[in-house]
């Protein structure tokens, strides 16, 4: 098939077509399909958009259904029965059985669009300008998201100085020689410090791009108490590690604490669509008509498949015990494949965890061999030295095992240990 157009007319900025140079032309479930047929297992779902997986059919029915009666599709912020739906859905599903009391805003289409959203609500509830993140952050690629990144290349491509945020180090930042937060408490409790007192701390729960790290839960709990005894707003970007990638609905509820401002997107449309949600407490919902809008921030086929995939998967806990299931054979398997590379070891949490190598190259070698074999890894890290597992949610214990062992015979084959990968089953 041609795909000369790719070379001679597209940009240079794209990037994962060039590490898997195949044209995908189907998928369905956990797999990609190329036009000339090669089936991939995808073990990178849409970077945490498909959590439940490619074309899901009761999702892909009711969207086809509405869009062939003429069913509205752009509504900006209009009133619309998938809207309705969609808010009647969260509401019931998701804020009530946990004690929630969000107002939800529809700040635009992308994860980049609620972390501005959010950025700009803290400083206009505290009236102060400087928020502070952590160090190997990611939360997007506009100007403020930027500001609030640690990836110094993603950060020059600002072209401009980021200004009113500052990096706090993330837990074990320091390898536990440093008590946490020590820096913080004391210039927050110093009036000499000269440091003024921040608007927001914006965290993630798992650091998806910075290297799959991921803060312990008594640490985030220290986090929730000191900004609150300080009227510091928390700010959770669950835009990746949200919608059940960790084992629960919300990353954040392992360890019991109620955020202030929380981000949404990736797979709150349950189908790959464009969606996102700024999350806030009722309080803080001091926003004036228009004060914050956007033309694409009412997706109707995003708020019906969005409904349908609460309904779906999160109506009780069956299909969170499942998960659990899936994700202690996901662990399980990549402990084996450790054992394998001295000095390697386990990152993340839930369905968002992955493999760092000691030398950082291996990484991007494992994800080569795993290509040469029909399977979708990418990788993580400033130095690209963690391979990163997000398969969908929803994938077939047969599909998760064959992806593991293909996963330990990339590894083989990328660490010079082929005599030990020929011994492996081959993947069927």
């Amino acid at each position: 098939m041609a795909t000369d157009i790719y070379e001679s007319r597209e940009s240079q900025v794209r990037n994962y077509s060039i590490n898997w140079p195949a044209t995908f032309e189907k998928a369905s479930g956990s797999y990609q399909i190329t036009e000339d047929g090669t089936r991939f297992l995808d073990f990178f779902a849409g970077a945490g958009a498909l959590n439940y997986g490619h074309n899901h059919p009761e999702l892909r029915d009711i969207l086809v259904d509405y869009v062939a009666n003429d069913g509205v599709t752009h509504s900006m912020d209009m009133k619309t029965p998938p809207k309705r739906r969609f808010l009647e859905t969260f509401e019931r599903v998701i804020l009530e059985p946990r004690n929630l009391d969000y107002k939800i805003m529809f700040p635009g289409p992308t994860g980049t669009n609620t972390v501005e959203a959010a950025l700009k609500l803290a400083r206009k509830v505290t009236g102060r300008q400087h928020i502070l993140s952590f160090t190997n952050a990611f939360h997007g690629m506009t100007l403020g998201a930027l500001s609030v990144t640690g990836n110094s290349m993603k950060r020059r491509g600002a072209g401009i100085p980021l200004t009113n945020s500052s990096k706090i180090p993330y837990d074990d930042y320091f390898d536990g020689d440093i008590p946490d937060f020590i820096w913080l408490e004391r210039v927050l409790e110093d009036s000499g410090s000269g440091v003024d007192k921040p608007a927001a701390v914006i965290v993630e729960t798992v650091q998806g791009e910075g290297g799959l790290n991921a803060a312990r839960i008594e640490w985030l709990r220290s986090l929730a108490d000191l900004l609150r005894r300080h009227k510091i707003l928390l700010i959770v970007d669950d835009v990746q590690a949200g919608c059940g990638r960790t084992g629960k609905f919300f990353s954040f509820e392992e360890a019991g604490i109620y955020p202030d401002i929380v981000c949404v997107s990736k797979s709150i449309s349950g189908y790959g669509l464009a969606m996102a949600l700024t999350l806030f407490k009722s309080e803080l919902d001091v926003w004036e008509p228009g004060e914050h809008n956007g033309t694409f921030r009412g997706n109707n086929l995003g708020f019906l498949t969005g409904a349908r995939a609460l309904e779906l998967f999160w109506s009780d806990d069956s299909f969170e015990k499942k998960l659990a299931a899936k994700i202690e054979q996901l662990r399980e398997g990549l402990t084996k494949i450790t054992e394998h590379v001295k000095g390697s070891d386990i990152r993340g949490r839930g369905f968002l965890t992955g493999v760092v190598f000691p030398d950082p190259d291996t990484a991007g070698k494992v994800a080569a061999e795993a290509y040469k074999r029909n399977m979708l890894v990418e990788t993580s890290g400033p130095q690209d030295e963690v391979v990163k597992l997000m398969p969908p949610l929803t994938i077939e214990d047969e599909d998760l095992q064959k992806g593991l062992a293909i996963l330990e015979e990339s590894v083989l084959a990328a660490t010079g240990q082929m005599g030990e990968a020929s011994r492996l089953r081959p993947p069927h």
